[in-house]
């Protein structure tokens, strides 16, 4: 196996893998939107709620919110040691929100839930929770516990997790008389023609549409579009509950331990 780094940030991560088959990346994208835990709101008591929205309503977009995790620190609810339905503090961390309305409407926002972990907050404080009038206040307590997006997508880490064949164009120059429509059709600019010549310009953005070989006037086409034989771009966005390099880390050990388990049934 190869694999190489495109681009990476805070956020998000693009890199090339070769010498592997379609089945082990697309494992490797469900074990990322599925297995990989994170924190996300599971339970919230309401205090006070004068507002127009109903409680559930305002559980709801809470547990939405994504919040930044720390796996080293806590465990999930079913391998806790506690075994208690209301969790502990190895396996729940507390946020409280206390909100009120005093001259006029206004927005609560994310930044506003205090939590009892200074590293277990909301990934951004300007995520808009509702709106308070005048007089109104809402006062909670709510429970983050890690959990699997198979069970629900507020516990899903990634936003983004998808991958495409590795592009691989190739102009037959004997054939091309350079008239540039292949160019000109192409959505991703994958193509330029310098000089008075076609050339690839981006080969990484080439979604193998195939638009410029149908826009081709020759017969057969002076532009061939194929992809290579396992060879995949994977991309990934997290939501901010862990870095990018994280995520694919945890989905490598939990395909790991599915192995072993899987060769330890079968001896």
């Amino acid at each position: 196996m190869e694999i190489k780094v495109l681009e990476k940030d805070d956020s998000n991560m693009r890199f090339l893998v070769k010498g592997v088959d379609v089945q082990y990346v697309n494992t490797l994208r469900r074990l990322m939107l599925a297995e990989v835990p994170c924190m996300a709101i599971d339970e919230v008591v309401v205090i006070e709620n004068s507002s127009v929205l109903q409680d559930e309503f305002i559980a709801h977009r809470l547990g939405l919110i994504p919040l930044k995790t720390n796996l080293d620190e806590y465990n999930l609810p079913e391998e806790c040691p506690c075994k208690s339905e209301f969790g502990c503090n190895l396996c729940r961390v507390t946020l409280t929100l206390d909100a009120e309305a005093k001259e006029g409407t206004r927005t609560i926002y994310s930044g506003e839930l205090i939590s009892e972990n200074p590293e277990i907050v909301p990934v951004k404080e300007n995520i808009p929770i509702m709106k308070l009038t005048k007089g109104q206040k809402l006062k909670l307590e709510a429970y983050a516990r890690l959990g699997r997006g198979k069970k629900h997508a507020k516990w899903q880490p990634v936003s983004l997790c998808a991958y495409k064949y590795f592009p691989k164009i190739e102009i037959l120059e004997k054939n091309c008389d350079n008239c540039g429509k292949c160019v000109e059709i192409c959505p991703r600019k994958v193509l330029a023609k310098t000089d008075g010549k076609v050339e690839v310009r981006d080969l990484m953005a080439c979604t193998l549409c195939q638009d410029c070989v149908e826009a081709c006037p020759k017969n057969p086409p002076a532009i061939q579009v194929k992809w290579e034989k396992n060879s995949f771009i994977f991309n990934l966005e997290s939501t901010g509950a862990l870095p990018p390099e994280r995520i694919v880390k945890e989905a490598l050990k939990i395909l790991d331990g599915q192995l072993k388990e899987i060769e330890k049934q079968i001896r």
